[in-house]
């Protein structure tokens, strides 16, 4: 991926430029699934005929905070003003709602498309843009990811975006309600605005 040529001027850097902001922040397995998200983000773009730069510049940001101390995550959560319902929960929701704060603050990155995947990337949204259900997808999917239905999922979503974040957001939802785990409301709002089909 290192030849791909950022076009828009939507970040202040060369695509290896950020690159390696990204990876000073994470350990290389967590970087290098970073690089397989954007690739498959770029797939997804451009068969959805999608922002292929805003889709490939999401895919490698979109970890950046994931590997930042809880404590640091709960300082930015008190200073800057989001929602205080967010300290009853932990990184795995963190790091895309308030990684976007750290990627603009850090990275220079102002561009609401994308500071907007990174936040809808763990959770959802009932409303997604094309932008947002390609990550939201992509960092399910990523040639590295080994689950159970994981190659359905990948049919799935290269056959139809809008049904694979369905497939992505229904297993999600099994998976936390079987391992009897806390869901953040958000999660649920974006179950019942996507999932449920006899509900018109």
């Amino acid at each position: 991926m290192s030849d791909f040529t950022y076009q828009e001027n939507i970040v202040p850097y060369s695509r290896a430029e950020l690159a390696q902001k990204v990876a000073a922040n994470l350990s290389e397995s967590r970087f290098q699934h970073c690089l397989r998200v954007e690739e498959t983000a770029i797939k997804l773009a451009e068969l959805n005929h999608a922002d292929v730069e805003r889709a490939a510049i999401a895919g490698l940001v979109h970890d950046y905070a994931k590997q930042l101390p809880d404590e640091v995550f709960i300082e930015a959560i008190h200073e800057a003003g989001f929602d205080p319902e967010l300290l009853q929960y932990g990184n795995a929701i963190w790091h895309g709602v308030v990684g976007a704060y750290f990627i603009e603050r850090d990275l220079g990155i102002h561009d609401e498309t994308i500071l907007n995947a990174v936040r809808r990337h763990t959770i959802g949204a009932p409303e997604m843009t094309v932008i947002d259900q390609i990550l939201f997808v992509a960092d399910f999917i990523e040639p590295g990811r080994d689950f159970p239905g994981v190659v359905q999922a990948r049919e799935t979503a290269f056959a139809d975006l809008a049904a694979g974040v369905r497939f992505e957001i229904l297993n999600t939802l099994t998976f936390l309600i079987e391992g009897q785990k806390k869901i953040y409301p958000k999660t649920i709002d974006t179950y019942n605005a996507w999932v449920p089909t006899q509900a018109h």
